[in-house]
């Protein structure tokens, strides 16, 4: 299979898209977590109840790089393995 021009920058482009939102992902998750720490640390600094938004939130933010960075496209290997596990 052969990739037109018009094919190959819709992906470059959508590729371009996901790169830039999970930048910005990035960039709320350091601002809202950062802010929170700042909280924390103007209260007292007793338990550091931070740790669950930046657990939980850091849990997405893995999934999101993956999803982002992760070979999009299977192998042509994978694709013939699974083509002979059909029925």
């Amino acid at each position: 299979m052969t990739d037109t021009e018009p094919d190959r920058r819709r992906l470059a482009l959508a590729r371009l898209k996901r790169k830039h939102d999970y930048y910005a992902h990035v960039l709320v998750f350091v601002l809202f977590n950062g802010f929170a720490v700042g909280i924390w640390a103007l209260t007292g600094a007793g338990f550091f109840w931070p740790m669950f938004p930046l657990a939980l939130w850091g849990f997405g933010l893995i999934m999101h790089t993956w999803d982002t960075f992760a070979p999009n496209s299977p192998s042509e290997r994978r694709i013939r393995r699974e083509m002979d596990r059909m029925p």
